[in-house]
């Protein structure tokens, strides 16, 4: 994937608007991104960091919007809105709408009704001026790095800090700490980071995601997962300090893909996405995302 920096948005929209055109079929995040130049994982990513949710969740979201829409300016019945949006039976449908709007969609019915309603999305550029971005490019030699790798569906973007959440409860993340054979100076990075989306998985529909470090001569690969980054020219992003480690990750990626990119003349290439860490004296944090770029 190369995707033209300027084209963003426009690809965003239209995915938003074929959504909209098919919102009665089975849509998944393989359908949606067919009509951009984007894979289904690169896609996902950026609706994610974009749209702040998973596309599946925005895609449920609208169902269940125009469903009760529907309950309010028609008598149709319950059991076939279900079937029209995708549910097994009118009980999962009931439970789905319940959770989004409050009511049931008996209740819905009656006029008044306060009701929870998503509007389709379209995406533009904004200028944001008060606050200003720290970035850099940077090119890095192909390097080796290993770690605890998983694999996630591609709208399960948002599932991997409770990812982190798990192998630093485990120990494992300790370990990993231990076998890196490096030292943490008063201020440097962090001995361990994150590489995301390194390989394409037999199973299109996901994505690997590792927590790892940097191989050294000294460093101890024993039951690690072992990956290549090839030589690749970087737009990085560092956040301001922060107290608690993994808290800005979401906000750069999020800067990154609507705010840089679209105005940038930078295109976004089909390589990993990177997270790295720093630690400071005082025991406070500076993060970094690392996104492959190309000069558009």
């Amino acid at each position: 994937m190369n995707q033209g920096s300027s084209d963003i948005l426009t690809q965003l929209n239209h995915a938003m608007a074929y959504i909209e055109a098919h919102i009665d079929d089975d849509l998944a995040l393989n359908d949606v991104s067919t009509v951009t130049t984007y894979s289904p994982y690169h896609f996902g990513r950026l609706f994610y960091y974009v749209a702040d949710m998973p596309l599946v969740e925005y895609i449920r979201k609208r169902k269940l919007s125009l469903a009760a829409m529907a309950l309010q300016t028609s008598d149709i019945k319950i059991i076939d809105l279900a079937v029209m949006y995708g549910y097994d039976n009118a009980d999962s449908f009931s439970r789905a709408f319940t959770k989004q709007h409050g009511v049931t969609p008996s209740a819905a019915r009656k006029k008044g009704v306060a009701l929870t309603i998503y509007l389709p999305l379209t995406f533009q550029i904004k200028i944001k001026g008060v606050q200003a971005m720290n970035w850099r490019i940077e090119e890095k030699e192909e390097f080796e790095v290993f770690g605890i790798e998983r694999l996630f569906s591609n709208d399960e973007t948002d599932r991997v800090p409770s990812f982190w959440d798990e192998v630093q409860n485990d120990g494992r993340c300790d370990r990993l700490v231990n076998d890196t054979g490096n030292n943490i100076g008063e201020t440097e990075r962090l001995p361990i980071g994150a590489v995301c989306g390194y390989f394409t998985p037999d199973d299109k529909n996901s994505f690997p995601y590792m927590i790892c470090a940097m191989r050294k001569p000294n460093s101890d690969i024993k039951g690690y997962t072992l990956a290549t980054i090839p030589k690749t020219t970087w737009a990085v992003f560092r956040s301001e300090v922060i107290d608690e480690m993994g808290t800005a990750i979401s906000d750069l990626f999020t800067r990154a893909f609507s705010e840089w990119l679209p105005s940038s003349g930078y295109e976004q290439t089909g390589g990993p996405d990177m997270e790295v860490y720093y630690t400071t004296p005082e025991g406070k944090y500076f993060e970094e995302v690392w996104i492959p770029v190309a000069k558009g």
